[in-house]
């Protein structure tokens, strides 16, 4: 009786690992959303890792999570680093490549709770009401990875982390467009004054010169 509980439990074994075995080595998850901004705004909050904590879906998961910075201000060889609570776990992140309001490319390693690396980007395209920003990951899932893969949907999983990052980027974004405009309306209210007064200073300065001929006695020239 016990060699065929023991035969069934290894059999069993067996089929699980030929199962996993077959499941799909390469994962990809994939977010879009419009964003109604200007493209080279949406991108700036993405490509400085300083930023990240006003938008990122993991940064509330873990008050006290400890980051670090590195490489780059920003943009191509920035390094983001994290250590945090079981929900953000640590792990690091490296901008590979930067290409101004349309692509942030990354390296993203895993250190904890599981080992493992993925490339992620987050692209940028101008479209009629803003900007559209496709936020994806691609990778290669071990055999531990496969085997998590039959009890957790993995697009499901990341896919909602990105769906609240580009809400809360949309945020951000809209904030910042707005500073910009305020901005940019201050900066033109002050050009105008500034020609305004420029224009009554010279008129002032004509004014004053007129006068001052007006006010001169006239001296008549002697006859030949």
């Amino acid at each position: 009786m016990l060699k065929k509980i023991l035969g069934g439990l290894a059999a069993a074994i067996l089929l699980l690992v030929a199962v996993i075995a077959t499941r799909p080595a390469e994962y990809t998850v994939q977010r879009t959303a419009t964003l109604p901004v200007a493209a080279d705004i949406a991108f700036t909050p993405v490509n400085d890792f300083h930023r990240w904590p006003e938008w990122s879906p993991w940064a509330k998961l873990d008050p006290d999570m400890k980051t670090t910075f590195g490489g780059a201000e920003s943009g191509a060889g920035a390094t983001y680093a994290w250590v945090g609570n079981d929900k953000v776990g640590e792990g690091r992140m490296t901008i590979l490549e930067s290409q101004p309001a349309a692509l942030v490319r990354f390296e993203l390693e895993f250190i904890k709770p599981w080992a493992g690396k993925s490339e992620t980007s987050v692209s940028f395209k101008p479209v009629e009401g803003g900007t559209e920003v496709v936020w994806a990951m691609r990778g290669l899932n071990d055999f531990m990875g496969k085997a998590m893969c039959l009890v957790m949907d993995m697009d499901q999983m990341i896919g909602k982390d990105f769906e609240a990052g580009l809400a809360n980027l949309k945020t951000v974004a809209e904030a910042d467009a707005k500073k910009r405009a305020e901005a940019e309306a201050a900066r033109v209210a002050a050009e105008k004054a500034a020609a305004e007064a420029a224009a009554a200073e010279a008129a002032a300065a004509e004014a004053a010169a007129a006068a001052g001929t007006e006010g001169q006695p006239t001296v008549a020239k002697p006859t030949p």
